[in-house]
């Protein structure tokens, strides 16, 4: 299986910043880690080889990012703006710096985004915010409201990238359109405290047109073994 650790100094954050590829070809997958998460987790996790086949065969490739969590959701110090435009430059560096070295690397049209937990709200922020990008989210056991975590702020750029209120007030039909054409899929347990968030989700984007799949696990499934059996079972599509 196809390797390759990555470093270099993002002019987006203004820091340097870690990344793994695994695969060779295939559909390109960035991948978010959980809360505060590194780029090694999902390996570390046992995630990547449970991929293999689909690495080998080059039906996949995936790319695993850092987070700067600490420095943008998580630092409670820091007022909601501010912790919003470093999500900001976040995602600025995954739109001009990952993204195009995918390109050069794999040059497959398809891109899909995913992540659990805390990476499930990453994935589904970037694919709904940048939808000409993105063909597929999968987004497991997520929240996709970040007032939870800015005490109900929800102006500025925290309004600008919380998929819960930007999609709820997108009437541009030209993004509409664009935002239709990704396949979504959300899997949370029923038991899971954030099953209320998917299920929200859900249904603002009914709302607007955009269709969407929501799996409710039983019980919580909110862990590693839960995880891994939803990316194989929605990696390819709707179950």
């Amino acid at each position: 299986m196809n390797r390759e650790y990555h470093r270099w100094y993002s002019p987006s954050l203004n820091r340097d910043m870690e990344l793994l590829i695994f695969g060779h070809a295939g559909a390109r997958v960035v991948i978010f880690p959980t809360s505060k998460g590194k780029f090694y987790e999902w390996e570390d996790r046992g995630m990547i080889h449970s991929l293999r086949h689909h690495l080998n065969q080059g039906w996949l490739q995936l790319y695993c990012v850092d987070s700067v969590d600490h420095e943008s959701w998580y630092n409670y110090g820091a007022h909601p703006g501010a912790r919003a435009w470093r999500h900001h430059q976040y995602m600025m560096y995954v739109l001009h710096e990952v993204l195009p070295l995918s390109l050069q690397k794999n040059d497959n049209p398809f891109l899909m985004t995913m992540g659990a937990s805390f990476g499930a709200f990453h994935a589904m922020s970037f694919g709904l915010k940048f939808p000409e990008k993105v063909d597929r989210i999968l987004a497991f056991s997520g929240m996709f409201d970040i007032r939870s975590f800015t005490g109900g702020y929800g102006e500025e750029m925290v309004y600008a990238y919380n998929p819960m209120q930007f999609i709820q007030n997108e009437w541009q039909w030209e993004r509409l359109s664009a935002l239709r054409h990704i396949d979504i899929i959300m899997a949370t347990g029923k038991d899971d405290r954030l099953i209320g968030d998917a299920r929200a989700m859900s249904g603002v984007l009914w709302s607007k047109g955009i269709g969407n799949a929501l799996r409710e696990w039983d019980g919580w499934s909110h862990d590693w073994q839960y995880w891994e059996r939803m990316m194989h079972l929605y990696i390819n599509g709707h179950d």
